[in-house]
């Protein structure tokens, strides 16, 4: 009977004897808005007399315009919820394409950074090799012009500086080596025993105390020599740049917290400024120019610890001293 309208209903189940059901029929009515009706349940119901006829037919109406709008709202939603997925899955697929293609980049960058500092080695041992056939060659006149020594004295410096960067830029390339490290065991007391070791020299010359308290994390799951790199790293750091006046005390320290193993080098030398803090960590960065490094050690460290999922921080104060935090996955 759908179609019908009220008096061929009627006229249906009064013939037919049989109840009949309309479900979620929009109505019209006058507390209803313009355009947005009401919905209803209808259900018609003959009634019967002594004899079995139908004598009468009462109609109930239960109102469900409330689940109807809700119901329609939940499949407005469900479309939109839909739609945002489709995008996500866009996005990501996106995401994705141009995470490999940094990677291929990367690795192609990796590649040429070693390829030129390795090829330009010869180049620059031939010319200093030249420069010095030029010192034994010229007259002992020419030495002892005003300018001569002095332009020798430029070009060595210049070519000492070069070979610096090619040194810099190999220490760079091999940030690719240190992320395909596996994890493993590794006795972290005894691979700061062997750190010391290294750094004897460094320590004697430097009159400093290294104090290590790795009692709480004697084992941490970590690539030997990327852990390695870390402590040296921040070991010798701590040692080179002591405060003149006072003997260097550097500390070593790790514990265990939620789940992660926290490693700290604390010391008493030269601290940092606020602003040599926010530089700290950046590539080819030298905020003390009287001690000798290649300003990638840091840069490095920062990379090695963050590939790992940990983090490094720093708190400083200018003529106090530093300590840095390295937080590793437990």
């Amino acid at each position: 009977m759908q179609g019908q309208g009220l008096s061929e209903v009627l006229d249906e189940v009064w013939r037919s004897g049989q109840p009949f059901v309309a479900v979620e029929r929009p109505v019209q009515l006058n507390y209803h808005a313009p355009g947005a009706p009401g919905y209803f349940n209808f259900v018609y119901e003959p009634l019967r007399g002594e004899q079995g006829q139908v004598v009468a037919v009462i109609c109930v109406a239960v109102a469900v315009t409330d689940q109807v709008r809700a119901r329609a709202q939940v499949q407005t939603l469900n479309e939109e919820l839909a739609a945002i997925n489709e995008e996500l899955r866009a996005t990501n697929e996106e995401l994705g394409d141009t995470n490999n293609r940094l990677t291929r980049t990367n690795a192609d960058l990796d590649t040429f950074v070693y390829t030129a500092s390795h090829d330009l080695r010869a180049p620059i041992a031939n010319i200093e090799g030249l420069l010095e056939a030029l010192r034994e060659q010229l007259p002992p006149a020419a030495l002892q012009a005003e300018l001569v020594p002095r332009l020798l004295a430029m070009m060595q410096g210049a070519v000492e500086r070069f070979q610096q960067t090619l040194v810099h830029l190999t220490d760079v390339s091999k940030l690719q080596l240190y992320q395909s490290q596996p994890p493993e065991p590794v006795d972290l007391p005894a691979l700061a025993e062997a750190v010391r070791l290294d750094l004897a020299p460094l320590l004697a010359a430097t009159h400093a105390t290294l104090v290590v308290n790795l009692a709480a994390v004697p084992t941490v799951s970590f690539s030997p020599k990327n852990l390695r790199s870390i402590l040296y790293n921040l070991l010798s750091n701590a040692a080179k740049y002591h405060a003149p006046g006072r003997p260097p005390v550097v500390a070593l320290r790790g514990c265990r917290a939620a789940g992660r193993v926290l490693l700290e080098v604390e010391d008493n030398g030269l601290g940092l400024s606020p602003e040599q803090q926010g530089r700290l960590f950046g590539m080819f960065q030298r905020l003390h120019d009287h001690v000798e490094g290649s300003g990638v050690g840091l840069y490095t460290v920062k990379k090695i610890v963050e590939n790992a999922g940990g983090t490094i921080t720093v708190r400083s104060q200018l003529g106090v001293g530093s300590t840095f935090t390295v937080t590793l996955p437990g």
